[in-house]
């Protein structure tokens, strides 16, 4: 238990890191809250043992002195104003830095997927820690902090309370922590039981996710509608909830009657004392006024045990779910080295050597001794059935996987030996599943260039380019209409219009001499393709053009062609050459072609 708190010390520099300030203010607050009330006890005897004189001077003298009782009365009611504005103070401060300290954690958790390969988000495992990340390790700093402040808070009282409650026994002093220890080994018990569940249960939590996503987002209820699934999705999302509800009553049941149980051990050492001070009242041995203290400090300082030992078991709940996060921050990551920003032989195109790869987790090999060259100036297309390995060549070529075996060069470098900044300034890639950002058409086209994001002129130029100004000059607000259907007044455009917009998005990278078409027409007619290509096949006349696409009226436009099936080449060459051998390629025109005829 105790190596858990490890996570403490990095907790509270997180705290300090987002506001020193607010840290400091939190710590004299607790300060103050931690001693008044031992302060507020000890006037509260001082009050009732002066009303006690009075009385007996009135009974002997007939006469009353008020001053030392109203002086007493408004000392503490100046003490309980100072201690209600340092509580409000803390709620307030707490409050601040739970805001910052939120979205601090946040952007740590996406600052650290930035620096994560394409294989961590392919991973399922990853996946959980991800959502176990995300859950509640925003707010578990904070209260981790605060739990740290209100221990030391509690302490600062028990160790004031302890001075005046020595002087009437130190045996008072054992049964206070006694009576609190039972119910904070359940505490602490059921808090370890809670969190073991939460992280088993991470992936029917993510499923639950992934069906609210499917009930509930534009871009799936079409389809969820039309096969009518709503009723079948909804009882597995039930499903879900009942199997995870069903395990955290059991747990919540134990948890209170074990609380329950063990809270009547306090209650009874609470009781026994509340007598004890009682009966040496009735015999004389201690005054009204210290009979009323020792109640309070008694009292207050069995609350502030049970507190303290409730800020423990909590700080080892929150430390268990800050592992959590630490665990994803800790994901080790592809060191990034600076590299070259240009190959020795300038102008050699790109080039892959012998280059297989296999998927992690995988013992099949996503493609097998790949071997080609693509010169300036030329033109490659990529046909073959799904799951031949085209697009995992793409993955390859952009960096987003290196490969097992072989190596790919650009310019004569090996990738890996590329600035990683500079090699994907010089590619522009569409791939079949782009992005459709839910924003304004020209931040959709920008987002194809960091550096020239809100570049107007850009966006303009990218769309005479992608063929995309057909439409946007007819939208209500034109680069300036928002897309999509997720915020107001967003417009939402046909398939064939995103992919205008995705491939101005790639034409946007003006430095870029590589790029790369993952089935780009999809969703357009023929006649919009045949223009695409054709227009296409103008502007990039002087750079390395790879085209992955189903449609042979456009494949065969490409200086090369190369027919892609598990993973190896099997054919290559131009559209006249493959049609002459009457092998794979010519077998796949023939269909195709038939079906205009």
């Amino acid at each position: 238990m105790l190596g858990v708190f490890r996570y403490s010390q990095r907790a509270m520099a997180l705290v300090w890191q987002t506001s020193p300030k607010l840290t400091i203010g939190l710590a004299v607050l607790t300060l103050i809250a931690g001693v008044l009330p031992a302060a507020m006890a000890y006037v509260g005897q001082l009050i009732v043992d002066a009303v006690v004189a009075a009385i007996d001077q009135y009974k002997q003298h007939g006469n009353i002195e008020y001053f030392p009782v109203l002086f007493y009365v408004l000392i503490e009611a100046g003490l309980v104003l100072i201690v209600s504005a340092s509580q409000r103070g803390l709620v307030a401060l707490q409050a601040i830095l739970r805001a910052l300290l939120g979205q601090r954690v946040n952007m740590m958790i996406m600052e650290k997927a930035q620096t994560l390969t394409l294989a961590n988000f392919e991973d399922s495992e990853f996946y959980d820690k991800l959502v176990r990340a995300r859950r509640e390790a925003s707010s578990r700093p904070l209260a981790l902090v605060n739990k740290t402040f209100s221990l030391l808070q509690n302490g600062i009282s028990l160790i004031s309370f302890a001075v005046l409650l020595w002087q009437f026994s130190p045996w008072a002093l054992t049964l206070l922590i006694l009576g609190a220890l039972p119910a904070f080994v359940a505490e602490a018990k059921f808090s370890g039981d809670a969190f073991m569940l939460a992280r088993w249960r991470s992936p029917e939590v993510r499923q639950q996710n992934y069906l609210e996503t499917l009930l509930a987002r534009e871009d799936h209820i079409k389809e969820v509608r039309l096969y009518q699934l709503g009723a079948r999705f909804l009882r597995h999302y039930q499903s879900i909830f009942v199997r995870l509800f069903s395990e955290n009553k059991r747990l919540i049941i134990r948890r209170e009657v074990w609380g329950f149980t063990l809270g009547i051990i306090s209650t009874a050492v609470f009781y026994g004392a509340y007598g004890w001070i009682v009966t040496s009242t009735v015999i004389g041995a201690i005054t009204l006024g210290q009979m009323t203290m020792y109640l309070l400090l008694f009292k207050q300082g069995q609350g502030a045990v049970a507190s303290s030992l409730t800020s423990i078991s909590g700080m080892y709940e929150d430390n268990l779910y800050l592992s959590n996060l630490y665990e994803y921050l800790e994901q080790p990551t592809l060191t990034i080295k600076a590299g070259a920003v240009s190959g020795p032989k300038q102008g050699d195109g790109i080039r892959f050597e012998n280059v297989s790869f296999t998927y992690p987790g995988s013992n099949q090999a996503a493609l097998k001794h790949i071997s080609l060259h693509i010169k300036p100036g030329c033109s490659l297309a990529i046909v073959g059935q799904n799951g031949s390995g085209k697009t995992t060549l793409i993955k390859l070529l952009t960096r987003l996987y290196s490969p097992t075996e072989g190596r790919i060069l650009l310019d004569g470098l090996d990738l890996r030996e590329w600035d990683e900044q500079a090699l994907l300034t010089r590619i522009g890639v569409i791939f079949q599943d782009f992005v459709r950002y839910q924003f304004i058409v020209g931040e959709n086209i920008g987002a194809g260039d960091d550096e020239r994001f809100d570049d107007e002129q850009g966006w303009r130029n990218a769309a005479e380019l992608g063929k995309a100004t057909d439409f946007i000059d007819d939208l209500s607000d034109g680069y300036q209409t928002q897309l999509g259907r997720w915020f107001k007044d967003g417009q939402e455009l046909s398939g064939g219009q995103w992919q205008k917009i995705a491939l101005a998005r790639a034409f946007m990278r003006e430095k870029a001499d590589i790029l790369v078409l993952d089935e780009p027409t999809a969703a357009m007619d023929a006649a919009a393709e045949a223009d695409i290509f054709e227009h296409f096949q103008e502007h990039t006349r002087h750079k390395m053009a790879i085209l992955i696409s189903h449609r042979f009226s456009t494949v065969r436009l490409a200086n090369e062609i190369i027919v892609m099936e598990h993973g190896s080449i099997q054919e290559r060459g131009t559209h006249h050459s493959l049609l002459s051998l009457k092998g794979h390629y010519a077998k796949l025109f023939e269909l195709q072609a038939k079906g205009y005829q």
